[in-house]
């Protein structure tokens, strides 16, 4: 893929006009998880930049929720101490959801010792690809969207929140789909 290409591409449709560098970095990032993933199924990787893209408020970094989970029903510390509000590049919530990314990653319980971890763009990375590949969040998959001829890129959303701004980031995973195909990925 021509990463200048896709790049001047994103900053005009997506980004009004420039892209800083962190969300160079960020994209890049989420690039070189694709290109050493076995996925091949080029929606995905539109549908995680887009999810990144809403999740991140366009940072593309690995980012704590705005207010802290304050006023929801996981924003209070949990078992392990900590709130479980939402970070990194899906919004990782609930002790149950960092549970299941500490044993699948085989992270050993570090995931558990500090939720900050999932702010690391690597770990961060691996949360999203992994858990948007294999349903961790909701039970529902990447596969269970686009897969042959099927793209669903509406209802995709169930992958990480129900239908919450469903519409936008469908939007925006067929334009990160365009743009990827102009650039030859």
């Amino acid at each position: 893929m021509d990463r200048a290409k896709f790049f001047a591409g994103l900053r005009s449709a997506l980004f009004g006009g420039r892209l800083t560098q962190g969300q160079v970095d960020g994209i890049n990032a989420i690039l070189d998880g694709w290109q050493a993933s076995q996925m091949t199924d080029l929606r995905w990787l539109a549908y995680m930049l887009a999810t990144a893209y809403h999740e991140t408020a366009r940072t593309m970094q690995p980012v704590a929720e705005y207010g802290k989970g304050k006023g929801r029903k996981y924003g209070v510390k949990g078992k392990y101490g900590q709130v479980p509000y939402g970070r990194g590049y899906v919004q990782l919530t609930w002790d149950v959801n960092y549970e299941k990314a500490d044993r699948e990653l085989g992270l050993g319980g570090a995931l558990l010792d500090n939720f900050d971890l999932a702010l690391d763009q690597d770990l961060a990375s691996k949360i999203m690809f992994l858990g948007m590949e294999e349903g961790w969040f909701t039970g529902k998959s990447l596969g269970d969207y686009f897969s042959g001829q099927k793209a669903d890129w509406l209802n995709a959303r169930r992958i990480i929140n129900g239908m919450d701004r469903a519409k936008d980031i469908a939007a925006y995973g067929r334009k990160f789909h365009s743009l990827l195909l102009e650039a030859g990925a």
